[in-house]
């Protein structure tokens, strides 16, 4: 007998760019079989005509603050309600509490989702007692982070993610001394979230290069959409290329599907200068919590909130639509959500990223073939990340599955209040074999595994 037995189902097959209709049995977390099953199951899941994909892969987010939370979770929830079912943690330099307490968390009680994590940067500085952003680390606070780096990854860490906005005082003489002992070694990524913006992108790209080429290590430039899409995307995309072309260096990109970013307001990202270069103002950015949650802000609750609320998120609608659809259509970049929650509150792509790719950008806007599109939240990511077996619907791959309906899948996330709104048109997922969530009913949050590099 069979766990699980999908039948009137579209299976998606990105090989032949078709959907086939025929059954899919899962047993023992794996996809045991594809074509007609008769075959007894324990539980018959009818499809509906919805399509039956590979469960969508996150490279880019940041997990929740445990501590906030009383059942430790948070944006792993909206992420499995949107389809989700592997997710990357510890961008951006940041790890929101020690890796090996989030792997131990999850290990004890599971999970809403997969995860998997970087290692980052910002966090090593802290552990090393350089608590300023602003200057470079001492040899011996170097010393440190390399061989807290090196126990990370011999851990299962998946790489060492830097956050250079939000430490602007890390050089590259740091970068270079941090991974030196891992150098070379193809089966890890480092990734960034850039140093400059808008019109100094370009510097931040070649920045990324640099590294790429001391290390040898494969490089992910986080969340392109704030990068460039400012009125340099294109150039920036076609650096990316070009660098790729000429000196082989493995760069590839991920970008989310909205126009504003997220961070904590006391950042250097909010630093003088910003509104001047986006060319926005203060109402441009969204405050999320108490005392201004879901407000725009003025020039007084903006100073205030960096003063005595800088963890607080806020939400910048600074960026270009018509850039953000350049870095979505372009071959090199993922989709991602760089989905961020404090306590329940942020940005909404936590909740609504890939229904919004599929929905209004694929479906509606017909930016890219369906097919390809939905490699970028699939196939793409499972072979940057070697999880040789996701990603795909095929035979002995794990029975990580969202089922969707094309004609009805959207984002209903907004900004403000309901930024963690579910979905419509997820009709099912399906994590290590487990059925989780049919018809918008959660039904087992636990079967997320910490998944190590090995």
């Amino acid at each position: 007998m069979i766990d699980i037995k999908i039948v009137n189902g579209k299976l998606l097959d990105m090989d032949e760019h078709r959907l086939i209709e025929t059954d899919l049995g899962i047993k023992d977390g794996k996809i045991e079989k594809i074509g007609p099953i008769e075959e007894e199951a324990k539980i018959v899941l009818d499809a509906e005509g919805a399509i039956v994909s590979p469960g969508f892969i996150d490279i880019h987010m940041h997990e929740e603050e445990l501590h906030l939370t009383e059942d430790g979770t948070d944006i792993s929830i909206p992420m499995l309600r949107m389809g989700v079912t592997t997710a990357v943690t510890g961008n951006c330099g940041n790890n929101r509490q020690d890796i090996r307490a989030l792997r131990d968390v999850i290990e004890k009680r599971g999970n809403p989702v997969h995860y998997m994590s970087y290692v980052g940067h910002n966090s090593l500085r802290e552990k090393a007692g350089n608590l300023t952003t602003l200057e470079p680390s001492t040899p011996e606070q170097i010393e440190v982070m390399r061989q807290l780096v090196n126990e990370n990854i011999e851990d299962g860490a998946i790489g060492v993610s830097f956050g250079f906005e939000y430490s602007p005082g890390t050089s590259m003489e740091e970068i270079i001394g941090v991974t030196q002992d891992i150098r070379d070694r193809k089966d890890l990524l480092l990734s960034a979230h850039y140093r400059f913006d808008a019109d100094r992108a370009l510097e931040s790209i070649e920045e990324m290069a640099e590294i790429t080429r001391r290390t040898g290590i494969p490089f992910q430039i986080a969340h392109i959409s704030s990068l460039s899409a400012f009125g340099n995307m294109q150039e920036a995309l076609d650096m990316i290329v070009r660098l790729r072309e000429e000196e082989g260096l493995d760069l590839m990109v991920d970008a989310y599907p909205y126009a504003a970013f997220s961070t904590r307001i006391g950042t250097e990202v909010f630093a003088p200068g910003c509104f001047e270069r986006w060319g926005k103002t203060y109402s441009d950015i969204l405050l999320t919590e108490p005392p201004y949650e879901d407000q725009p802000a003025t020039k007084e609750t903006f100073e205030d909130a960096r003063k005595n609320y800088p963890e607080m998120l806020a939400v910048a609608s600074v960026m270009r639509e018509d850039e953000i659809v350049l870095a979505l259509q372009h071959p090199l970049v993922m989709v991602a959500s760089d989905g961020i929650y404090r306590n329940h509150k942020g940005h909404p792509r936590g909740a609504g990223t890939f229904p919004r790719f599929i929905g209004k950008y694929l479906r509606d806007d017909k930016i890219l073939d369906f097919f390809e599109g939905m490699k970028k939240i699939t196939r793409m990511p499972a072979e940057r990340l070697h999880l040789k077996n996701k990603g795909e619907i095929k035979e002995g791959y794990d029975a990580d599955l969202t089922l969707f309906h094309y004609d009805t899948i959207i984002d209903k996330a907004d900004f403000g209040s309901t930024s963690q709104e579910p979905p419509e048109g997820i009709e099912a997922v399906i994590v290590d074999g487990r059925l989780a969530l049919h018809k918008g009913k959660l039904l087992d949050t636990k079967a997320g595994k910490y998944l190590t590099r090995r």
